[in-house]
């Protein structure tokens, strides 16, 4: 039963892959070459473009992924005096125009999500 569901995830991945690589190809080849007179690309080159892509912007591995989930982010949060995250809030009203930045900031983690 387990190596039918691994095969299934397999497969499903292999398409998705694809999908995405195909989907990301149409896209270069419709509008780089008209907005930037840039070069049509292949499959091949549409997936090496997107390895890249992970590569430069991600890294490898799931280190790092927890900061745009609110780990390391909320442990400064939860550091800050209050007076530092009034400070914070003031800041980022006057910079975005809104007054309800932060104001949940002793909710449970699992309700920030």
């Amino acid at each position: 039963m387990k190596r039918g569901w691994i095969g299934k995830l397999i497969v499903i991945g292999i398409f998705a892959i694809t999908a995405f690589t195909f989907i990301t190809m149409l896209l270069w080849n419709w509008l780089v070459p008209v907005l930037f007179n840039g070069p049509l690309i292949s499959f091949w080159q549409a997936l090496g473009l997107l390895v890249l892509s992970k590569i430069l912007f991600s890294g490898f591995g799931r280190r790092g992924h927890c900061q745009h989930r609110g780990g390391r982010w909320r442990e400064k949060w939860h550091r800050l005096t209050p007076e530092d995250r009034e400070r914070f809030r003031e800041k980022m009203k006057d910079k975005w125009c809104t007054g309800t930045f932060g104001k949940n900031e002793d909710a449970p983690a699992s309700s920030i999500e």
